[in-house]
């Protein structure tokens, strides 16, 4: 572990899922370093990538889990090895910025969770319009998802029963449960989230397809179903 500034952030634990991250895991972990030298820290899990996440996450995190993929499996997972009283759930492709602990630490003086803004990177100028629509979405609903960095207090986190482990919209869930104790700190600091999902996919189609996903969620069907149907159309 590296050596600790004492002063900066300490009782913060981040948890961050990985799945055949490999090709770009070891830059966003090292982007966390200046944060762990604070007191962060970093507890990875990795939800047996059949690359070399695992190894790559290693030298570069406090804590390296194994553990059944699935993102609300492995974020509870990691949660309960985690040490700190503020829990921060960080998807591989969203950085943080450096003030982000001070950030969250001032945001929970008031409330028990919350989340960032998100801009999402690339190269499509619609990129910025989704990031503006999610993020005005969240603040108007409460509700927040993983790739705005979502953050809470652990006693927040083990009151609502922590992730859902279902295999989609795992995040929306937990926000509805997070949301009986209060609504949301929606930071207007932003976290950093690779928008490259919607040009791969295609800007319209991946859109079209959130919105469907997520309206039948609402409506009641099971999440395995629509998750199926999330990677069939991918």
């Amino acid at each position: 572990m590296p050596e600790t500034d004492v002063s900066a952030a300490p009782g913060i634990s981040i948890v961050m899922p990985v799945l055949n991250e490999a090709a770009t895991l070891a830059t966003a972990l090292d982007t966390l370093a200046p944060l762990r030298r604070r007191g962060v820290e970093l507890v990875v899990v990795d939800g047996e990538s059949t690359d070399n996440s695992a190894s790559i996450a290693l030298p570069r995190a406090d804590t390296v889990l194994a553990g059944p993929p699935g993102r609300g499996v492995q974020m509870n997972l990691g949660a309960s090895a985690a040490d700190g009283d503020t829990l921060v759930f960080l998807h591989a492709d969203t950085h943080l910025a450096e003030d982000a602990p001070k950030q969250i630490q001032r945001a929970l003086a008031t409330r028990r969770w919350g989340r960032f803004d998100v801009t999402l990177a690339g190269r499509s100028r619609w990129l910025d319009v989704i990031a503006a629509l999610m993020n005005a979405r969240s603040r108007f609903t409460g509700v927040a998802t993983g790739d705005q960095a979502m953050f809470m207090t652990r006693a927040a986190f083990a009151a609502a029963g922590g992730f859902p482990e279902q295999p989609l919209m795992e995040d929306i869930a937990l926000s509805k449960r997070l949301k009986k104790a209060g609504r949301p700190a929606c930071l207007k600091s932003r976290v950093t989230s690779s928008g490259r999902r919607w040009e791969e996919r295609g800007i319209w189609r991946t859109i079209w397809l959130m919105w469907r996903l997520r309206w039948r969620y609402w409506r009641g069907e099971d999440p395995a179903r629509l998750a199926r149907e999330y990677r069939d159309a991918h």
